[in-house]
């Protein structure tokens, strides 16, 4: 297939500097290859996006001389690019997922998951694996017409070896049920998670190429077992390094002036931000 890039920025904030290297670099391994590049909003989370920072995320954007071949400024066969305007996709499927058996609802909260003992790698940060013992049986939620009011969670198949290939990243493997557990697809308040709503997009807009932070590697592992569910191929993955600072510490959205809207109001210049060292960006 002809290569398919995309840009994928969720706005609740303004364009930071990793997201915006981020983008560069599928914006340039969409040009090498001679491919297309959409801009896709992913603004399914009412709670937490805002349409001005999507508009302002475009404006960030051209102002580095990156530009798309589809997106919500462009138009194209894809449209629409919102992907809140993209229920009926993500509704069908969760159906599909309901139908494989790969899915299942239940009641768990997030405060019972974060008071369960269970962590991958007891490492803080991780999210706590689902304990397989809160799983129902196979086939419970198959009669379930719509999701409802439950959350609705992939069931891994434990002891699984999920490997890739990341242009960028190298050789990459995780494990099903010890690096991650039964992960949510939909939430209770209808609206469908990460895992499921970019898988959805993906493979609707035909994505040969998913480039993004390398914090999403596991999310990858993840979502190989949903296209696999989904009877699709997944594309091939490029997960770009993080923007730390010279110590070496991860540069978090929140750190002082380092959206691209400061930091051109501060004079630095699109190679400045797309490609220089990070130190002389962090404000003082």
């Amino acid at each position: 297939m002809p290569y398919t890039g995309r840009i994928a920025p969720t706005p609740t904030g303004r364009l930071h500097l990793g997201h915006a290297r981020t983008f560069a670099t599928a914006w340039r391994r969409a040009r090498a290859a001679g491919g297309r590049l959409i801009f896709r909003t992913e603004d399914i989370d009412f709670h937490r996006c805002r349409p001005a920072f999507a508009t302002a995320a475009m404006a960030d954007l051209r102002a580095l001389g990156l530009d798309w071949d589809e997106g919500p400024d462009v138009g194209g066969p894809h449209a629409p690019y919102d992907q809140h305007r993209r229920t009926a996709l993500f509704l069908k499927t969760w159906a599909a997922l309901r139908d494989a058996g790969a899915i299942y609802p239940c009641r768990r909260s997030r405060k019972d998951l974060a008071n369960a003992t269970v962590a991958p790698h007891a490492d803080d940060d991780a999210e706590p694996l689902y304990p397989p013992a809160w799983r129902p049986d196979a086939g419970f939620g198959r009669d379930f017409v719509e999701p409802g009011d439950w959350n609705w969670r992939f069931r891994v198949p434990d002891g699984e070896r999920l490997v890739f290939d990341d242009a960028l990243a190298g050789p990459q493997a995780f494990t099903a049920g010890s690096d991650f557990g039964d992960f949510a697809v939909w939430r209770r308040d209808g609206i469908p998670a990460y895992e499921l709503a970019v898988v959805a997009d993906d493979i609707a807009m035909g994505i040969t190429e998913v480039v993004r932070g390398r914090d999403l590697l596991l999310s990858t592992a993840r979502q190989l077992l949903v296209y696999r569910a989904l009877g699709a191929p997944s594309p091939a993955w490029a997960h770009a390094p993080l923007v730390c600072d010279e110590q070496g510490r991860r540069l978090a959205k929140r750190t002082a002036g380092l959206s691209i809207r400061e930091l051109l109001d501060r004079g630095f210049s699109a190679e400045a931000i797309l490609d220089g060292p990070v130190g002389p960006l962090i404000a003082t």
